[in-house]
């Protein structure tokens, strides 16, 4: 008996998939099917897979030609699964000619015509959202570079408000191969979303226009340092039907959406406390981080807020300041909670340095994440018997800001105005936040 191997995503299922497997299975008498698994998916790169495995595998059974269907979770993957499944032929398609040859030495390749004209690619792409881009501050440079690898964005133009205020030191280098639009009502009428990354105290009348053109927002973090504000955007988006979405990576990275689930199933028993820390030393470049955002609660707090409420929820009933002020512009900040039966802290700091770990102490262990714990993609599990230790790995692509674009395009397409990873209760608890100290409530200067 001659057994086949072949491996794919199968995304969005069509015509060029069931051919190609129509012709692999004329190679042999048994035929296997590698179906990529979600996660390892994002390992390569694939973030904009559409369809979950379980579709994907169920859209292979149907063809009929499949007899065995395997998930392929990891690289190497391919050699243990044609030794140990005994496999005589490893087919793919002839758009990968040459790059599995590797695999002659266990086994023979045959690379099989593609099916012209058609892709999951084209597929994704058809239907694209039309972005239009508010702002054209650093950060910019590497969104453009991240949205590379999301279909299904395509970006129309950008809108820079008093263009002539921002130095060229602090402007996006990439945006100037970008169409220019005179104003923002013109950008609206050919958009579909917007994402805006201009300095915080403007974005609150662009976000609220866009919603009321009936436009989707990604914009960058922190969502308000205003309440009534945050509190009147998500109210009209709710009544017009579209998403607003805070440019928080951290929040759809996968590891710290696996770090979440893992301290609430009870691995490290009750959470008593949350400790999460990011901290610069930015010296020079101190004075542009105030004109985008201001000091340290504002530019940075949204991502340790981010780990406690999601950890602890945002009923918290008690909540103090203790705040390190230089010229007016907090250089370093603490941030204390208490909640019924947990405790939290988040330090943040634009001029002052501390280790930038997080620990999430439990009544069984406790979780520990390396710094920078922000750009999450390993962490440990820690008891009192260290034997029981555990060490979690997920990988995080380039910037990560992918994630959050990937996110972004799906919750669209899914006709959903809320995402689950960073919720508008969340969004607005983060902007009560901010609203307290900016307020000077509860804050203590030392």
């Amino acid at each position: 008996m001659t057994k086949v191997v072949t491996y794919g995503t199968y995304d969005l299922f069509h015509e060029g998939h069931y051919n190609l497997l129509k012709r692999a299975k004329a190679l042999g008498d048994y035929l296997i099917v590698g179906v990529t698994s979600d996660y390892f998916n994002k390992c390569r790169g694939k973030f904009n897979v559409h369809d979950d495995l379980m579709t994907r595998i169920r859209n292979v059974e149907r063809t009929g030609f499949a007899d065995e269907i395997v998930v392929e979770e990891y690289f190497g993957q391919k050699i243990d699964d044609i030794k140990n499944l005994k496999i005589d032929i490893f087919t793919v398609g002839d758009d990968w000619v040459g790059h599995f040859d590797y695999l002659n030495e266990y086994c023979k390749v045959i690379y099989l015509p593609r099916t012209q004209g058609i892709s999951s690619t084209k597929l994704r792409n058809h239907n694209s959202i039309r972005l239009g881009i508010v702002g054209n501050e650093m950060i910019l440079d590497r969104v453009l570079d991240e949205m590379k690898f999301v279909s299904g964005l395509e970006i129309r133009g950008i809108y820079v408000p008093n263009d002539g205020d921002l130095t060229d030191k602090y402007k996006a280098k990439k945006a100037s191969n970008l169409q220019r639009y005179e104003n923002f009502e013109k950008m609206l009428n050919e958009v579909d979303a917007v994402y805006l990354n201009n300095p915080l105290q403007q974005r609150f009348s662009y976000i609220k226009r866009a919603i009321m053109a009936n436009k989707h927002v990604l914009t960058e973090f922190p969502f308000s340092d205003k309440l009534q504000e945050a509190d009147e955007i998500l109210m009209l988006a709710k009544q017009h039907g579209v998403l607003v979405m805070e440019a928080l990576k951290t929040a759809y990275c996968p590891c710290f959406s696996k770090l979440v689930s893992l301290a609430k199933s009870g691995l490290i028993g009750e959470i008593l406390s949350v400790d999460a820390r990011f901290t610069q030393v930015l010296g020079n470049e101190l004075e542009n981080q105030k004109r985008i955002a201001g000091g340290a609660v504002q530019s940075l707090a949204a991502y340790p807020l981010l780990a406690i409420f999601k950890l602890l929820g945002t009923d918290y009933k008690e909540i103090s300041f203790f705040s390190h002020e230089v010229k007016d512009t907090d250089i370093m900040t603490r941030i204390q909670f208490v909640f019924d039966k947990a405790i939290a802290s988040a330090m943040v700091a634009v001029d002052a340095k501390a280790e930038g770990n997080m620990v999430i102490a439990g009544t069984k262990g406790y979780i520990y994440v390396p710094a920078p714990w922000w750009k999450t993609e390993y962490f440990e599990v820690r008891y009192e018997d260290i034997n029981k230790n555990n060490k979690y790995f997920y990988k995080f692509e380039g910037e990560g800001l992918r994630y959050e674009l990937v996110e972004f395009v799906r919750t669209i397409k899914d006709d959903s105005t809320g995402n689950l990873l960073l919720t508008a209760e969340e969004m607005l608890a983060e902007s009560k936040v901010l609203d307290l100290f900016m307020k000077r409530q509860r804050v203590t200067f030392f």
